[in-house]
């Protein structure tokens, strides 16, 4: 008999476009053995009959502020709070620590801190700014996952938003470096001109913040961004799309051939203007939390195959930075705390809408795994991959608490939300990493870097 580290038996696994019950044999932290039932022995076996399988989720988009800011969110806190959401993988976006990850000495330093703290794999963006275009081909040599920009103010002083013309050089640099250009889009002239319109009126409420970021702006910041795109021929992915009249605008350009993606957040799918009116600050984000018809048109994207992924955009601050006896709703950070429901928010609308298990896996794991380089180690469960899998009983449920919450800060829309599943197990490359409510540390995450567009590994 073979013998292997792990043998993870009778689960509901769920594969590319099935959900099938299988055993899976881990040795070195790879998936080595699929089958329908395995006559083996292994130094450990986990019993999973009744829970479900999924590849472990890779979330592309997160702000763990360090260094710099580590007391907004660091690498320890905030891969463990990953891990007990059942992701695997995250990619950190450049803007919050300091230095923002601009340059290649910024890029090592940060990525040193992570190969220390975080406990499950990471990838790392660089940012394009006002100046840095030289810095892009020592970014990509070095292993970003791609490059990320703003086409309106970011907040952050450190990271700078891009105007039209580091937009332009900077995609030509891009799409000759092989990468992906990352967008925030929303046009900076029109959030800028209607914010100041209410702040002369003296208007600061939910619903006068919400007005300030409309779907046109939106719209407007991602049809420039593609006509740049079809000028220089760089790859997009539009991060965070919030708006139905965006989806329509990015589902044309991929008709044109152009090399495009776009993630949603499971915010923009849970959540509605009337969240943030109620909940305030803690419900604040931009793109603003949309109305109801508009968040029913999302549903609709997501149902018909317009989004290729979700991610959780999970951006944390101190409670003192929204705390609404010192702010009011436009002074106040902007960022939905949640890194750690991405995977139970998608699982529990695949249930409301009878949307295929399989497809959460896409929209999680595999979709993010093809664009950004990593399906040859990652994405989906099958021989050869890595061991990244989340342990999801659906017969449970998950009640959102200050307690189970693992972010360095306590303050989410998501708490009192009570999920119809429930994460059991997180394994990183087989290492349990996540199990019954409590992170384990010991694991450690590898920098996966991607260089030239094909993977490598430390």
């Amino acid at each position: 008999m073979s013998v292997y580290d792990l043998i993870i038996r009778n689960g509901n696994v769920v594969f590319p476009g099935e959900v099938k019950k299988a055993d899976l044999a881990i040795r070195d932290g790879v998936i080595v053995k699929i089958d329908d039932r395995l006559e083996a022995n292994a130094v450990q076996e986990y019993e999973a009959d009744g829970q479900h399988i999924f590849p472990g989720m890779i979330d592309v988009h997160v702000h763990f502020s360090e260094p710099g800011r580590v007391h907004w969110e660091g690498f320890e806190t905030g891969s463990q709070m990953m891990a007990a959401g059942g992701c695997t993988t995250y990619f950190d976006m450049p803007l919050n620590g300091i230095p923002s990850t601009i340059d290649r000495e910024a890029l090592l330093e940060k990525g040193k801190i992570g190969e220390a703290k975080s406990i499950i794999d990471f990838g790392l963006w660089g940012g394009l700014v006002p100046g840095n275009v030289d810095e892009l081909e020592a970014l990509a040599k070095s292993g970003v996952i791609g490059f990320k920009a703003f086409l309106s103010a970011t907040g952050n002083e450190e990271f700078e938003r891009a105007d039209d013309f580091t937009l332009l050089h900077g995609m030509k640099k891009i799409a000759e470096l092989g990468k992906v250009l990352a967008l925030h889009a929303e046009s900076d002239p029109i959030t800028q001109w209607l914010k100041q319109e209410k702040e002369k009126e003296g208007l600061f409420s939910a619903d006068d913040y919400a007005a300030t970021r409309p779907v046109q702006a939106e719209a407007e910041a991602v049809e420039r961004a593609i006509a740049y795109a079809e000028l220089t021929g760089c790859p997009l992915h539009f991060v965070h799309i919030s708006s139905g009249l965006a989806i329509e605008k990015i589902e044309a350009a991929k008709q044109r051939g152009l090399d495009v993606t776009v993630e949603t957040c499971p915010h923009y799918l849970l959540f509605n203007q009337g969240d943030l009116v109620k909940k305030g600050a803690v419900a604040k984000c931009a793109p603003p939390l949309r109305a109801s018809e508009e968040q029913q048109k999302l549903i609709e994207c997501l149902m018909e195959g317009k989004f290729d992924m979700i991610s959780s955009d999970h951006s944390p601050c101190p409670y003192e930075m929204k705390d609404p006896e010192v702010h009011n709703l436009f002074e106040a950070w902007g960022g939905i705390s949640g890194g750690q429901f991405s995977l139970m928010s998608m699982i529990e609308l695949a249930g409301s809408y009878g949307i295929p298990l399989y497809k959460v896996a896409e929209w999680t794991a595999s979709g993010p795994a093809e664009r950004f380089g990593l399906s040859s180690r990652k994405g989906r469960i099958m021989e050869g991959l890595d061991a990244d899998l989340a342990i999801v009983s659906l017969d449970g449920i998950h009640e959102a608490s200050e307690t189970n919450f693992f972010a360095k800060h306590k303050q989410s829309i998501y708490l009192d939300h009570t999920f119809p599943c429930q994460i059991t197990a997180t394994l990183s490359r087989g290492k349990m990493v996540y199990r019954n409510g409590e992170p384990i540390v010991s694991g450690q995450g590898e920098w996966v870097k991607v260089t030239d567009s094909i993977e490598v590994k430390n």
